[in-house]
C-alpha cells in the first residue's frame, strides 16, 4: 500500500525545478532529487543536499494532497471569502475527530483506484450531479458535509456570539443540497451577464 517509504520514492524521483543557491536559482529541470543527493546534477558540483533543499523540492510538486510538518490539502484553490473558509471548516472537521474521521472513510471504502480517478476526471467537466453508486455525487457530498458538521459540532469551538465552526460550511451545505458550485455559478455569469468575457472574472472573484 501507499505510506511514508512510497511517498518518499515518489518526491525523490518527480523531476526538479530549481537548486536555491547564494540568492539564485539554478536551473537542473528534468533531474531529480535522487539524482541531487548521487552528485549527478551539472553545475553543482560535489555541493550537498540538504533537507532544506528537500522542502523546497517538495513545494514544487503539485499532488492532491503534500506532506510538509502538516498535511496540506490542494483539491480547491481560490474562491470568494465565504468558500476559502468553508474548506479548512471542512477538513477540520473531519480530520480533528476520530468519529468523523472514521465515517468519511467508510463512504469510499470500496471505491477502487480506478473509479476515484474517473471522477476525479469528470467532476471538473460535469460536476456533482454525475452518477455515483446509487445516486449521484451530491448525495455523496452532502454526507461529507454532514459529518464533517458533526466532527466540527463535537469540537465545540465557539465565537463571541456562542456559534461553533458549523457556520463556515454553510457555503457547502447550500452547495450539497442542489445549489450551484462556484463552477457553476461563473459559467451561468459568463453564459448571462458577463455576454462571454472572460476577464469579467477577474474584477468579480477579487478578494
Amino acid at each position: 500500500g501507499f505510506g511514508f517509504e512510497r511517498y518518499a520514492d515518489y518526491m525523490l524521483d518527480i523531476p526538479m525545478y530549481f537548486v536555491y543557491r547564494d540568492g539564485k536559482y539554478i536551473d537542473v529541470s528534468g533531474k531529480s532529487f535522487r539524482d541531487f543527493i548521487a552528485g549527478r546534477l551539472e553545475g553543482l558540483g560535489t555541493e550537498p543536499a540538504t533537507i532544506g533543499d528537500f522542502a523546497d523540492h517538495t513545494t514544487t510538486t503539485f499532488p492532491d494532497v503534500r506532506l510538509k510538518r502538516f498535511i496540506e490539502t490542494r483539491g480547491a484553490d481560490a474562491g470568494n471569502p465565504a468558500m476559502l473558509l468553508a474548506q479548512p471548516a471542512l477538513w477540520t472537521g473531519l480530520f480533528y475527530d476520530a468519529a468523523a474521521l472514521d465515517a468519511a472513510c467508510a463512504l469510499i471504502r470500496n471505491l477502487s483506484y480506478e473509479q476515484m480517478i474517473h471522477l476525479r476526471e469528470e467532476v471538473p467537466r460535469h460536476g456533482l450531479d454525475i452518477a455515483f453508486g446509487a445516486g449521484t455525487l451530491r448525495d455523496l457530498a452532502r454526507d461529507v458535509v454532514a459529518i464533517a458538521a458533526e466532527g466540527l459540532k463535537s469540537r465545540a469551538r465557539t465565537n463571541a456570539a456562542g456559534e461553533d465552526e458549523r457556520i463556515y460550511l454553510a457555503p457547502l451545505e447550500a452547495i450539497a443540497h442542489g445549489g450551484p458550485t462556484q463552477a457553476e455559478h461563473w459559467l451561468g455569469r459568463y453564459h448571462g451577464a458577463w455576454h462571454g468575457d472572460t476577464t469579467r472574472i477577474f474584477a468579480e472573484a477579487e478578494l
